[in-house]
């Protein structure tokens, strides 16, 4: 039998997938036109917000900044449009459910309508790990060194390992690149590098990033094994003759779950590159994004109504029937909370009076809309350091709040997360067509890995829809709970299983690489970024 021999191990030529297939040129004019209309979109949308809030142009350095900084977003989610593609279409190419290129577009349609219907909470959740300060004063050059540096690590970074073939998590690099930022921030301030990041927020992440690949190898083993028990149809477990596709159900099967993970991949990565242009927004036209100008002003006069019942809430006391005056600087002792999680006897008091000043603020102007462009900015940071502080303190010993309290609490943080973590369409339409586009181009390099050279011998269509179905679960339960975790990682950890369940052997040589590139991207991100940021800090 004819044969190709690769890095990978030998498969029958007559059964490896036809991956040097040229596009045609109706794809490349779908290509083109998608980018030239959501390039349109883009600066028709940014234009209109900025006039409409009114926004008054003394110098167009903001402008250009913002440019740059957005290409660098939508760049990042284009790179990891294509170095996350194989991880939903390499089952379907190398079982012949769909031809390649066919699968790719296929996969980049569903990766749009993902990031399209995402809640935005995996976005808001990536911010939350960056420090305070910076993102209190993400406009200044400090901010923006902080968005340049780690957006440019984690395309470095996704750009190399694809360049090898590795299959590395975006997800895993962009935390990286955050937490690198985050310590040499703290560190250029004379802080210990520990302080620079939320560190309880950070594990959560690592936990959905540890463990996420370890569901999918243990999961995907057990449900072949359960289909070998309960399904008894050989054609599953058999490896497919020559070119031909399988039958018209497991081919059902096998694009569905195709379909499922590429919906599951852009709902989740897809929010990564969301948060971040939010926050460039905030920083280069806060007019226009800092505040929610849509929020309907019987909800701003409820907006008022609870941060006041917070305020008297907070001034009562607790159930001790302590209180306190309010500090002369509650900014300063909110924002040293956030950072250092230190709850002194300030704490409570400050965020009582930071309540009631942002709903007299709110009040005074009628609307978030009307909000002049001097005052925005304090508005949304006061929003921010009370949100955050609402969010320990919830976790925290020893507050006494009675439940009133309590109850006042997380209804005021769901009114302050409505007026600031909010997603523009346009910038979902963005993401979205970044995130798809990047799909259709690169991703041979990964399918290669993912197909031929994590089992030493050719994927089964069982192997292929337990590791995908596994996958697709899995990410869709991370993005419910607004957990990042690696597409890549799940999906490769879920092809390994099967070939350890099925007792097909594993190609200890990837493995090894996969391993590396796992443990490595995290260092790499962290050192990357950091010095990054440094650079950039002196250059700005």
């Amino acid at each position: 039998m004819n044969t190709s021999t690769t890095a990978a191990g030998t498969l029958p030529v007559s059964s490896r997938p036809s991956l040097d297939r040229k596009p045609g040129p109706l794809t490349a004019i779908l290509f083109i036109g998608l980018l030239a209309a959501g390039l349109l979109f883009t600066g028709y949308s940014l234009v209109g917000d900025i006039s409409a809030a009114g926004t008054t142009v003394t110098t167009w350095l903001p402008f250009l900044l913002l440019g740059v900084a957005l290409l660098i977003a939508l760049g990042f989610e284009f790179v990891n449009g294509f170095h996350d593609t194989a991880n939903a279409v390499a089952t379907v190419i190398y079982t012949h459910s769909m031809p390649p290129n066919i699968a790719v577009v296929w996969s980049g349609f569903f990766n749009f309508l993902g990031v399209l219907v995402s809640s935005g909470a995996v976005a808001f959740g990536i911010i939350s790990l960056l420090p305070v300060e910076l993102i209190l004063q993400v406009g200044s050059s400090a901010g923006f060194a902080m968005v340049f540096a780690l957006l440019i690590a984690a395309i470095v970074w996704n750009l190399g390992t694809w360049w090898l073939g590795l299959p590395a998590s975006s997800s895993h690099t962009l935390i990286g690149s955050i937490i690198g930022v985050g310590i040499a921030n703290a560190l250029m301030h004379g802080r210990d590098g520990t302080s620079g990041v939320d560190w309880a927020q950070a594990t959560k992440v690592g936990y959905s990033l540890l463990l996420s690949p370890l569901v999918g190898f243990g999961c995907a083993a057990l449900l072949l094994l359960a289909l070998r028990a309960f399904v008894k149809n050989r054609a599953l477990y058999e490896e497919p003759k020559g070119n031909q596709p399988p039958p018209w159900w497991i081919r059902s099967l096998l694009v569905l779950t195709c379909t499922g993970v590429s919906f599951a991949h852009g709902s989740n990565d897809g929010q990564k590159g969301m948060g971040l242009i939010m926050l460039i927004l905030v920083g280069t036209v806060p007019m226009a994004y800092a505040l929610n100008r849509a929020m309907p002003v019987d909800q701003v006069t409820q907006f008022v109504a609870m941060a006041q019942a917070t305020q008297g809430s907070l001034v009562r006391g607790n159930t001790a029937g302590v209180s306190a005056p309010a500090p002369a600087d509650p900014r300063k002792v909110l924002s040293d909370y956030v950072r250092t999680k230190a709850l002194t006897p300030d704490v409570v008091p400050a965020l009582a009076e930071m309540a009631g000043s942002i709903g007299r603020q709110v009040k005074q102007h009628g609307s978030l809309a009307r909000v002049p462009a001097e005052a925005v900015a304090n508005v949304r940071n006061d929003m921010y350091l009370a949100s955050e502080a609402i969010r320990f303190l919830d976790k925290a010993e020893g507050t006494g709040f009675d439940t009133d309290a309590r109850a006042n609490l997380k209804a005021f943080k769901k009114q302050i997360d409505d007026a600031t973590k909010f997603i523009p369409l346009w910038v979902k339409v963005a993401v979205a067509i970044a995130l798809g586009l990047g799909t259709m181009v690169g991703w041979k390099r990964i399918v290669v890995t993912v197909g031929e050279k994590i089992g030493k011998t050719h994927l089964t269509y069982a192997q292929g829809a337990s590791a995908e179905l596994v996958a697709m679960m899995t990410i869709g339960a991370a993005d419910m709970y607004g957990l990042p975790v690696s597409t890549t990682h799940v999906l490769s950890s879920g092809v390994a299983g099967t070939m350890a369940a099925n007792r097909s052997g594993l190609q200890m040589s990837t493995i090894r690489n996969l391993l590396m590139a796992w443990v490595l991207t995290l260092p790499a991100a962290i050192l990357l970024s950091g010095s990054l940021y440094w650079l950039f800090t002196h250059l700005f």
